[in-house]
């Protein structure tokens, strides 16, 4: 029989992931909330990975190394933001430290290979989160030092639900501390329990909006209903922790299926004129069943919650052309999900 306490929850979600998920425990002792950063294991990495750039520069710069590397991928982090950093390393002294390694859509070798099976994935729990305070989050994702997801669990045993996780995130996490800023470290904020999870990829106190990642009740159907089905785990949510977030699978997300979207739009500028501005959105991939219509999946889901039919509609048209191309490429090669 499940346990109902929360806490029961999230240590499933941890087991299944350093068992079965390819994960290994992260430490407290380790994080700098100051820099949102996990600085030993982004060294750790670097020097294992990249050993005789590591000893370049330990040459160069001695006992400042550290120090010097950590300025500097800061400062990438803050201009570029992490998703880049991930992909395309960042400049130190002319040189460049990867700071990930991922699997090539088509073909390997031996050596790719290798340095793929040597990114450190880590979970980490009760994560302080905001620089000036002791408040905590249940779970943080990393990659090699560098988080990329935040995780607020709750259970319906405690009176509580995803819609508690979500209110969590809108009212008690500031978009503005290191970790949660947009595409500057966090890419992706979950809110779960052990029937639905939703995502978002940008905290905006009030304004954030929530999107569902769920499976639909009745997966691989036309219309396949909202929530989840039941799941040999006892979890309705079991798939996102076992196969979604199976070392493979999450890497390859990161590696070629999530992205940064950008548009030009003209706004008033205030003075009766227009000026023309940036609009960014970082685009996580979302699973309707593959061959199934998004939009027919969600609508059940749409009318429970009729208060955001508009917002949700259109935000699902405005990632809608994205979605498509990156559904039809994620079944093509990860049908485990299904």
């Amino acid at each position: 029989m499940l346990q109902t306490n929360e806490r029961a929850f999230e240590t499933y979600v941890e087991e299944i992931l350093l068992t079965r998920g390819g994960w290994t425990s992260g430490s407290n002792a380790e994080w700098d909330k100051e820099r949102a950063l996990f600085p030993a294991q982004v060294f750790a990495f670097l020097q294992d990975t990249q050993p005789k750039l590591w000893a370049e520069m330990k040459a160069l710069h001695a006992a400042g190394l550290e120090a010097l590397l950590l300025s500097t991928l800061v400062k990438e982090l803050e201009a570029d933001g992490s998703l880049h950093v991930l992909r395309h390393g960042f400049k130190f002294y002319g040189k460049t430290f990867r700071l990930a390694y991922f699997k090539p859509a088509h073909g390997a070798n031996c050596e790719v290979l290798a340095l793929f099976g040597k990114n450190r994935l880590t979970v980490t729990r009760q994560v302080p989160c905001h620089p000036g305070d002791n408040r905590t989050l249940d779970m943080v994702l990393a990659v090699n030092g560098l988080p990329v997801a935040t995780i607020e669990l709750k259970n319906p045993g405690t009176g509580q639900n995803w819609r508690h996780a979500v209110r969590q995130f809108k009212e008690n996490r500031d978009p503005r501390a290191p970790l949660f800023e947009f595409k500057k470290r966090a890419l992706v904020h979950f809110a779960a329990d052990p029937d639905e999870i939703h995502m978002t990829t940008r905290l905006g106190g009030e304004r954030t909006f929530f999107l569902p990642f769920n499976r639909g009740s009745h997966p691989g159907q036309i219309v396949c209903g909202a929530g989840n089905p039941q799941h040999d785990s006892g979890y309705r949510t079991g798939y996102f922790w076992e196969d979604v977030l199976q070392f493979d699978s999450f890497l390859d997300i990161l590696g070629h299926f999530m992205f940064l979207e950008k548009k030009e739009e003209k706004v008033d500028d205030g003075r009766g004129g227009h000026r023309w501005v940036t609009k960014e959105k970082m685009i996580f991939p979302r699973y309707p069943p593959a061959g199934g219509r998004a939009r027919g999946g969600e609508k059940p889901h749409r009318r429970r919650h009729r208060q955001s039919e508009g917002r949700e509609s259109a935000i699902v048209r405005d990632h809608q052309g994205a979605q498509r191309a990156l559904r039809h490429e994620f079944y093509r090669r990860r049908p485990l999900l299904l």
